[in-house]
């Protein structure tokens, strides 16, 4: 038998913030619900401290093609086709909310619409339980679980407003520099696979 070739190496793609502008959304619609003087209450933090917040973003969430919608976010897109140039396999890596079923399937067909080469994988579960060498995401308490348990992985981190101040070594802010992302992507693309690394990259 010919020598099998390896593997491509995993990159997980997160899609809500990173690839599909789910905030710009969300924020959209907020300010229609708003009442004549109300104070603008947009935050993700808001719907834990004010009760009415967290009742209207469910009620957003819950419209039917509202997920299947959302915008592309360029930035994030740039990452992904380094990604695909690079050689990796990409599995879109997402959340699928517990009170809005209907995210789940708008979501896949979001994917089947813009990354349709990609695997989807939609879970309630922890992220960090997903193998991959990179993890493109812009949300922290997904990421330092992964990194705890990816120790030698790396993070791709699409710069917005809710991540400032987080850092890591094995994070790379992302800004407009593609070249410094591109260089750290080859890296990790081209490491090799330690024994001690239990995860199946197959």
């Amino acid at each position: 038998m010919g020598k099998q070739t390896p593997p491509k190496p995993i990159a997980l793609f997160d899609m809500d913030g990173t690839g599909a502008n789910f905030n710009g959304a969300m924020e959209r619609d907020l300010r229609k619900m708003m009442g004549p003087g109300e104070p603008e209450l947009l935050a993700h933090e808001d719907e834990e401290k004010y009760p009415h917040i967290k009742f209207r973003r469910t009620l957003i969430k819950s419209q039917p093609e509202w997920w299947f919608n959302l915008e592309p976010i360029p930035r994030g897109f740039r990452v992904l086709e380094m990604l695909r140039e690079l050689g990796f396999r990409i599995t879109v890596l997402t959340r699928g909310p517990k009170l809005t079923p209907n995210a789940w399937t708008e979501k896949m067909r979001w994917c089947q619409k813009y990354i349709n080469d990609a695997k989807v994988t939609v879970t309630t579960d922890e992220k960090a339980r997903v193998y991959g060498r990179v993890l493109v995401d812009d949300w922290v308490p997904y990421i330092e679980p992964w990194l705890k348990r990816r120790p030698r992985g790396l993070v791709v981190l699409p710069d917005q407003p809710w991540n400032q101040g987080f850092s890591h070594p094995q994070v790379v802010r992302h800004t407009e520099n593609d070249e410094e992302v591109r260089k750290l992507l080859i890296e990790q693309r081209d490491r090799p696979l330690l024994p001690r690394d239990d995860d199946d990259e197959g």
